[in-house]
């Protein structure tokens, strides 16, 4: 399971639960890529607060917290079963 990427500031509690919850939930199959968005000024602008945001492409799954429904929906769409 790959294509997500997870917008994130180190040291955020928050951003810390949801990369969790997306372990415990789908396994250590799950490929997740880690995006500081202090690392880059136009990320830090176009994020700012809203963190942590899970993303595949330009496409916004969930924000602040894990929505499972979402990010299955995500996935079974990239299988082709939506």
């Amino acid at each position: 399971m790959t294509g997500l990427a997870l917008y994130h500031r180190p040291g955020c509690h928050l951003c810390e639960q949801m990369l969790a919850a997306l372990y415990v939930t789908y396994g250590d199959e799950i490929e997740i890529s880690l995006v500081d968005v202090d690392s880059d000024p136009a990320l830090k602008e176009r994020y700012g607060l809203r963190i942590p945001v899970l993303a595949a492409g330009h496409k916004v799954i969930c924000e602040a917290r894990l929505d499972e429904g979402a990010v299955d929906a995500y996935f079974h769409a990239k299988a082709g079963l939506a």
